[in-house]
């Protein structure tokens, strides 16, 4: 059984596929476009130098443009202060009392929570926003006027 050139390609293209499924880099979905391409120009009849220049040169111009994209995306924040992760983060709450060091005892969705001060200057009682959750802690800042 003789593979044609353009089967050996598409054989190529389904292995980096089945590669990006199984490990979740997306950069080898670029290459595996590549190769596609390589395949194509194949069954367009074009010579192996010519099958190998098109798909180097669209695997790279793929994997080049999808990483400056991702490079000019904006990050999303850590998942401790993540409103999309969690949901306490930028809810309100009272703290009627800061001790010394910074930390506070408050009554949050009926449970009481350990509090730590995340602004500047010095902790002050009244109505502070949360800011992040750090495993049972909550780090709060002073709530903006309404």
């Amino acid at each position: 059984m003789d593979l044609s050139s353009s089967t050996l390609w598409w054989l190529l293209a389904g292995a980096l596929v089945a590669a990006e499924l199984a490990t979740g880099t997306f950069y080898l979905l670029m290459v595996a476009l590549g190769a596609a391409a390589g395949a194509l120009a194949a069954h367009a009849g074009l010579s192996a130098t010519a099958q190998v220049a098109i798909a180097a040169v669209l695997s790279s111009g793929a994997t080049a443009v999808w990483h400056f994209r991702r490079a000019r995306a904006p990050r999303s924040a850590p998942a401790e202060a993540n409103r999309d992760v969690n949901l306490d983060v930028g809810q309100r709450l009272q703290v009627p009392e800061w001790q010394p060091d910074g930390s506070a005892r408050v009554s949050y969705r009926g449970a009481m929570w350990s509090v730590r001060f995340g602004g500047s200057g010095t902790p002050a009682a009244g109505e502070h926003v949360i800011v992040a959750v750090q495993g049972s802690e909550l780090l709060v800042q002073p709530a903006p006027a309404r």
